[in-house]
Order: C-alpha cells, then structure tokens, then sequence
C-alpha cells in the first residue's frame, strides 16, 4: 500500500544515463555509483519508472501484477537474453498515476508490455534482488518536450508515498555517430551538451526544455526517446524546489552520456 504518512521518508528522484544493455552484466564505475545510491537511501515501496524503450503514442502504464522481463534488443550474448528480473508489478501504483496525470488519459498496457531493459539493467545493480514493485510509465511520442516535463512535475507527491521516481536514458544518445575508437570519452559536441544539461539540472532544473535549443541538440538528440526521460525527473525535481546532484558522469564512444543524477 501507498503512504504519505510522516513516517514515510521522502524519496530521492533519479535519472540514470543506462547506456549498453551490456552494464546488466558488468560491473564498472557506472554500474557501481547506481548502486551505491540505492544503498545511502531506504528502500523504496514501490519504484515508478519511465524508460527510454516504452516510446510510444500514448501515456500508459504497466498494470500487471507480475510484468515479464523484455528482452528489447538484438545482436547481444545469450547470457543477456536468458536475464530475468522477476520484480511484482503494482496496480495501485498505476492507478495512483492516474489519478495525478489528470485530467491527462492514462491508458492501462493490459499486460502487453512489462519490464523493459531501460528499466531492468539498471534496478539489476539498485535492487539485484528484484523485492521492490515496478510499474513503468510510456513517453508519449506525440508530445513535445514542455508535456513531458509537466508530466514530471505532476509525479512529485509520489516521492512522499515511498515511490522513487526512476527516469532511464541518455542526456546523449545517437547511435549513428558512434566512433568505437573512444570508449572513455565523448566528442567535443557531445561534452559541450552533456555540461550544459549539468549545469542546469545542478542549478535550475526548471530550465531543463532550454535544452532543446542548444546548438549540439539535433547531434545529442537525433531522436527524443533516450532524453525525454531526463525531462520526467527534471520536472519533479523542479516541483519539489530542489536541485540535482552528479551521480556519476561521462561519456562513451563519442556519442553516448552516462552522467546520472539524484535529488533528495
């Protein structure tokens, strides 16, 4: 059951730059800081999450009381694919998001989808154990980035209800521009948004949707589905007159950002 009683701890909100789905599997300096965060806050009753992998034309939300794992991508080992995380959905939860996104229509997966990998690689180094409840929320691919932000805002109150609000994607993401010769560092345009997006989450979150009028925005962003999610938490955070803090930063082969953030 939710609570928003005093003696339920106020959550921190997160974002986390996934990354490869290989991070499941591997443990390094990024996969370690998600997990050192988990552990320096009490475990959440619930966790609600929005992956950059339910990219769809809708706002929706998981409802299953047992979600399957996803297995949403191609070319990977077989130990990847064999990856289960067998967390137990919420349903109250997902009513719960409902009721808050009014009057915005948040329609019920029906069981189609479940635990993406957006969702599942990064809970496999927070919550290896898969005890906490997880209900995933869809990014509507028809709306611009000022909707997602709200959205954002909107969610806040949970924090106060023993949920953590959990967005996954990437500040940068283009898959295009790849240059596998850098696995530890970004190129200039990359680094140059990748601190702007810092220096706005660190100072002002509220201004995050600037950033799509940054000159590097159409090379980090070539598609909004790995950054929208940075706009969820941003929103809450903003909501919440709070600022975020670098859990951990960087970037890989010169077009992917791994910089994640907590606010609490």
């Amino acid at each position: 059951m939710l609570s928003n009683d005093q003696s339920t701890p106020a959550l921190p909100f997160m974002f986390i730059g996934h990354g490869s789905p290989m991070n499941t599997l591997e443990f390094n300096r990024w996969t370690e800081a998600w997990a050192d965060t988990a552990a320096s806050f009490p475990q959440p009753k619930a966790i609600l999450a929005v992956s950059a992998h339910w990219f769809v034309g809708a706002t929706a939300v998981t409802q299953s009381e047992q979600p399957r794992t996803i297995h949403d991508f191609a070319g990977f080992p077989p130990e990847l694919f064999a990856y289960d995380y067998p967390a137990a959905g919420d349903p109250e939860l997902a009513r719960r998001v409902g009721e808050l996104l009014a009057p915005v229509q948040v329609l019920g997966d029906g069981g189609s989808w479940g635990i993406d990998h957006g969702t599942w690689s990064v809970l496999a180094h927070m919550y290896p154990d898969a005890d906490v409840p997880v209900v995933q929320l869809s990014i509507d691919a028809t709306q611009a980035a000022d909707f997602h932000f709200e959205v954002g805002a909107r969610l806040e109150p949970l924090r106060h209800e023993g949920v953590l609000i959990l967005g996954s994607g990437n500040t940068v993401h283009n898959l295009g521009l790849m240059d596998w010769g850098r696995p530890d560092s970004g190129a200039d345009w990359a680094v140059a948004f990748d601190a702007a997006a810092t220096e706005l989450m660190t100072a002002d979150p509220s201004r995050i949707v600037e950033l799509t009028n940054h000159d590097a925005y159409r090379y980090a962003v070539p598609t909004p589905d790995h950054f929208f999610p940075l706009l969820y938490v941003a929103g809450a955070i903003a909501a919440a007159g709070k600022t975020a803090s670098v859990i951990t930063d960087g970037c890989t082969m010169g077009s992917l950002s791994m910089t994640s953030y907590s606010a609490s």
